[in-house]
């Protein structure tokens, strides 16, 4: 498995692998950014590590329509998600490995766990309203 990299003629592609109960992992990087990419590669190995989760890599210049009004404060930034359900949206470092331990934390938790995570802090309530990868790829453009 590979990460895809969300463009203008894949979107809706993009949005229906996103569908049903999964769990997708969207890198949200800049194309200028060294760091980002240093960590495309890094990126993809997630995904090869991950083959039961949707990996996409979001160029927030070029999909600026997409990512909106989000708060990328540096790179990379990482959102991890469960249906619609959003475990994670922030900034990492650029390790792999940290990557892959907060992955598989996150789907180690229950539904109902995953449920109670997304509403035990104002950041995380706000991350459902405003970080739901589905929702945004649902938007018109």
């Amino acid at each position: 498995m590979h990460s895809l990299t969300l463009t203008t003629d894949n979107r809706a592609e993009i949005a229906a692998s996103l569908a049903g109960p999964r769990w997708s992992v969207a890198c949200l990087c800049a194309q200028w950014c060294g760091t980002c990419g240093t960590y495309r590669h890094t990126f993809e190995e997630l995904a090869a590590r991950h083959p039961d989760m949707q990996f996409v890599w979001i160029d927030i210049e070029d999909q600026a329509d997409v990512v909106g009004d989000l708060d990328i404060d540096n790179f990379p930034t990482l959102l991890i998600q469960h249906d619609d359900n959003v475990a994670f949206f922030g900034t990492v470092l650029p390790d792999g490995s940290l990557a892959h331990r907060m992955i598989t934390a996150q789907q180690a938790l229950s539904a109902d766990e995953l449920a109670a995570q997304a509403l035990s802090s104002d950041e995380r309530r706000n991350w459902q309203r405003d970080c739901n990868l589905r929702t945004l790829l649902a938007e018109p453009g």
